[in-house]
């Protein structure tokens, strides 16, 4: 099912509509969808490198609003909607560990970090934020800082490297992101443990 579904999302960087599609997709990406919206904006930017970042912007863009609608799930109808979502991904059982181990810092270094390298997947972490009741304006600057520098990186990467890129960006970089954002979460414990 989700080979299928990854396969169906790369088919849409062909079409006509694919800027739509990849509002789309980065939208529901940041609060209820499973395929990430790199899958649908990597092959876009490869074949019209001149429009990379016009593709980081709307993905930018997008991907901010639905955070904030995944903000507003979490914060209005967690059992209604976000509930039921976190189950039928099986994320639920993590969503709760977060819940209740974290404190705004912490999510602001989550939210961070799931949206440079999706660890955890930002749809988590949106709907965490509205649950735990995450100030909406900071939520909104700091979705804008992680969602635009992760997909502005890929397009000067892609503008500057090319095809060269794709290869190493689909391989290495979330394990690079990974490992950032691991150091991250380990200088956050530090500083909260050592101070």
């Amino acid at each position: 099912m989700l080979r299928g579904l990854y396969d169906w999302t790369l088919s849409l960087a062909a079409r006509k509509s694919a800027e739509w599609w990849l509002a789309f997709i980065a939208f529901v990406e940041s609060s209820v969808f499973l395929v990430p919206a790199d899958v649908l904006y990597l092959p876009m930017a490869l074949s019209r490198p001149d429009r990379a970042y016009r593709y980081a912007l709307i993905a930018t863009v997008a991907s901010v609003l639905g955070g904030i609608a995944g903000w507003f799930i979490g914060h209005y109808a967690y059992e209604a909607v976000a509930k039921p979502v976190l189950e039928f991904y099986g994320k639920y059982d993590e969503f709760e560990a977060l819940r209740t181990s974290s404190g705004i810092g912490f999510i602001v270094l989550m939210l961070i970090t799931s949206g440079a390298a999706h660890l955890p997947p930002i749809k988590v972490v949106t709907i965490l934020s509205g649950v735990i009741g995450v100030n909406l304006l900071l939520f909104i600057v700091l979705a804008i800082v992680a969602r635009g520098g992760r997909f502005l990186l890929l397009a000067w990467l892609l503008r500057r490297y090319g095809e060269p890129i794709r290869d190493f960006i689909e391989k290495r970089l979330g394990l690079l992101a990974g490992a950032a954002a691991a150091i991250l979460i380990l200088l956050y414990f530090a500083a909260k443990y050592a101070l």
